[in-house]
């Protein structure tokens, strides 16, 4: 293990300031949290893209796609959980000291960890957007099976049926996908980001 008098810390000759007014916007954590099949990931590419064509730099970082990589050593117990938000909260913080508007598309069930990630990645930056939309939707739409499986006792510690799914007690904003389509979900969070287009 490495021990702090081993490592320092070394600080390049731009500023965070100076990355953020280069790109012409403040970064910024959307921290899309909610049960599986509640819209997440669906949301958040198509937030990327709707910034993308503003001329903002933006980028996802998805649950599934760093398990290929990132976090592909971590299962699903409570303390592998913890550390697959651990890690994508600390890649997350650096990409916005890099000046880029990140969003994360992750269940996220439990309220210690999402107060870890918003300890890591800074209070002024970190937004959390809970996607609401309930258990019974969600498992109606089950998109992967997964809720099939967990009901069958196949797939064990499955949030919202085996394992909890604590809700956000204050989210920055509520989004419940069955009632707002996606275009009027991407637009409510365009409106709390207060973004116009860009002229490059």
């Amino acid at each position: 293990m490495t021990t702090d008098r081993n490592i320092r810390w070394h600080a390049g000759r731009l500023s965070i300031a100076e990355r953020a007014s280069r790109l012409r916007q403040q970064p910024a954590t959307l921290w899309l949290t909610g049960l599986s099949g509640s819209g997440k990931s669906t949301l958040a590419f198509a937030l990327e893209y709707a910034l993308h064509e503003l001329g903002y730099s933006a980028v996802v970082l998805d649950g599934d796609n760093v398990r290929h990589g990132l976090c592909k050593d971590l299962g699903f117990s409570h303390e592998d959980r913890t550390e697959n938000i651990r890690r994508v909260a600390e890649v997350a913080h650096l990409m916005n000291d890099a000046g880029l508007i990140v969003i994360t598309s992750f269940i996220s069930p439990f309220r210690q960890d999402r107060e870890q990630a918003r300890a890591i990645i800074g209070e002024q930056r970190f937004r959390e957007i809970h996607l609401s939309t309930t258990l019974k939707v969600c498992e109606q739409r089950d998109p992967k099976g997964l809720y099939k499986k967990a009901r069958a006792g196949t797939l064990p510690e499955f949030t919202g049926i085996s394992s909890p799914y604590e809700e956000p007690l204050a989210p920055f904003e509520s989004i419940d996908t069955d009632r707002l389509s996606l275009e009027e979900s991407v637009a409510r969070l365009m409106n709390l980001l207060e973004l116009q287009p860009i002229e490059r």
